[in-house]
C-alpha cells in the first residue's frame, strides 16, 4: 500500500522559512516523479513543484526562486525547502507522485505564513 506522511508545516511570519519533508512506503520511491501540491482554504488543488527520479526540478512560476524540491532516494524522502515566505502561501501541503492532480490521500501538513 502506497503511503505518504507530510511534516515540516508550522507558523511562520512573512519572509520566513520551513522545510517540508514526505516520507514514502510501499512503492520503487526512484522511480516515480514527485510533486509538491497545495490546497488554500476554499480554493482547488494547486500544483507547486515536481522532481524527477533523476533529480530534475520544475517549479511553479509563483515559487520559483523561493522555493527548493530535493529527494533522498535511499531513504524514499521528498523535501521542500520554503524561503520568502508569503501569506499567499498559506496552504495544506501534500506530497503526490503521478498525477499530481488527484485527490489527495495522505493528510498533509498546514503552512500558515501570518505576521
Amino acid at each position: 500500500e502506497v503511503q505518504l506522511a507530510e511534516s515540516g508545516g508550522g507558523l511562520v511570519q512573512p519572509g520566513g522559512s520551513l522545510t517540508l519533508s514526505c516520507a514514502t512506503s510501499g512503492f520503487t520511491f526512484r522511480r516515480y516523479a514527485m510533486h509538491w501540491v497545495r490546497q488554500a482554504p476554499g480554493k482547488g488543488l494547486e500544483w507547486v513543484s515536481r522532481i524527477s527520479p533523476a533529480g530534475d526540478k520544475t517549479y511553479a512560476n509563483f515559487v520559483k526562486g523561493r522555493f527548493t524540491i530535493s529527494r533522498d532516494n535511499e531513504k524514499h524522502m521528498l523535501f521542500l525547502q520554503m524561503n520568502s515566505l508569503k501569506t499567499e502561501d498559506t496552504a495544506m501541503y501534500y506530497c503526490q507522485s503521478d498525477p499530481w492532480n488527484n485527490p489527495p490521500r495522505s493528510q498533509g501538513t498546514q503552512v500558515t505564513v501570518s505576521s
